[in-house]
Formats: structure tokens, C-alpha cells, sequence
């Protein structure tokens, strides 16, 4: 009986939880596997922050672009820096909307040469918008209204933060349509 005891009481210790020694280090692992993982989440992020910057401002110009069709009246997109950020805004009365770029950059131009986007859009050159305060107006018919030069027009748009992670381009052809590029090294591709 005292030996039936005995056991029982060994037994209950050993399953009382795990010892230090097994806690340590099971949070080494963790910290290990952490370690590893936050770069490259970091890089997929700020890839996610450039892509959604492109493609927000790809929207606000067809939102722009539905709103002079829908009004059946010039409507505008201004792009407007403001200090380290973007104020993105479209002008119309009935639905003034605001996007502002703060983690990535309208820049003047950079990456692979934008000649590749226009050769094959079959556009001589693009005029680059991007980089300094600037307008884009739409028709009621919702075609641009050249106003900056001729047209397509290219936004270019980097994290400045991690240049490596490329540029993004949204360019805005002569009928209004709008499609998104990407770049990553040395060419180019069409996103939409």
C-alpha cells in the first residue's frame, strides 16, 4: 500500500506542467523563428503599402473620371504635396474625396526607363506628372483634358524607404482609361 503511494505521488509530479529547462527553451525557438520572419513580413508589407498606394490612386482617377461622365461636366484630380505626404483630392462638389500617400512617394520618374510603357501602349513618350503639384482634368465624356503637356500621363510612385522594392506607374492614356505597371528591376509589366 505505502508503495502504491509512492508511485501516485511521482506520478502527479511529473505531469504537473513543463520543467524551466523545456520552457526556455521552447522560447528560444519562438524568439529564432521570429528572428527570421519579421524581415521578410516587413518586405511583404511595405510591398502591400506600394501596391495599394498605386492602386488607390488608379481609383481616385477613375473615380474622377466616372464623376464627369456621371455629371456630364469637367471634373479635376489634384495631386498636391504636403511636406513628407500626397494629398490626393478630386474636385467636385457632390463627392469631394481625399486619398493621402504617406508611407510611399509620387517621384519625378526613376527605375527602368518609361519608353518600354510607352512603345508599347504605341504613345511617342509619356509626360511624367508626378514628382511636383499637379492636375488631371476629365471631360464629360470622360477623356483627359491635356493640360500638362501631351498625353498619356505617368504617375510614378516609390517607397523611398526601400528603394529595392521597385516602382509602381499609373498612367493615364488620352481616352481616359488608367493602368498600373510594375517594376521591380529592369522592365516593366502591366499590372491592369
Amino acid at each position: 500500500m505505502g508503495r502504491l503511494k509512492q508511485s501516485r505521488a511521482g506520478e502527479s509530479r511529473r505531469t504537473r506542467g513543463f520543467s524551466v529547462i523545456e520552457l526556455v527553451v521552447s522560447c528560444a525557438v519562438v524568439m529564432i523563428l521570429t528572428a527570421i520572419a519579421i524581415p521578410s513580413l516587413t518586405r511583404s508589407y511595405q510591398t502591400y503599402q506600394l501596391n495599394s498606394a498605386a492602386t488607390q490612386l488608379s481609383g481616385m482617377l477613375k473615380l474622377t473620371r466616372f464623376e464627369a461622365i456621371r455629371r456630364n461636366t469637367p471634373i479635376t484630380c489634384q495631386f498636391q504635396q504636403n511636406g513628407g505626404t500626397w494629398q490626393i483630392s478630386i474636385n467636385s462638389p457632390a463627392a469631394p474625396t481625399q486619398f493621402v500617400m504617406s508611407s510611399t512617394t509620387l517621384v519625378a520618374g526613376g527605375g527602368p526607363s518609361s519608353a518600354s510603357i510607352a512603345s508599347s501602349m504605341n504613345a511617342a513618350a509619356l509626360t511624367t506628372l508626378s514628382g511636383a503639384n499637379a492636375a488631371v482634368t476629365f471631360d464629360q465624356r470622360g477623356a483627359v483634358v491635356p493640360n500638362a503637356g501631351p498625353l498619356p500621363y505617368v504617375f510614378f510612385i516609390q517607397n523611398t524607404a526601400d528603394p529595392s522594392l521597385g516602382y509602381r506607374a499609373v498612367v493615364v492614356m488620352a481616352s481616359g482609361v488608367v493602368h498600373v505597371w510594375n517594376s521591380t528591376g529592369t522592365s516593366w509589366a502591366q499590372v491592369s
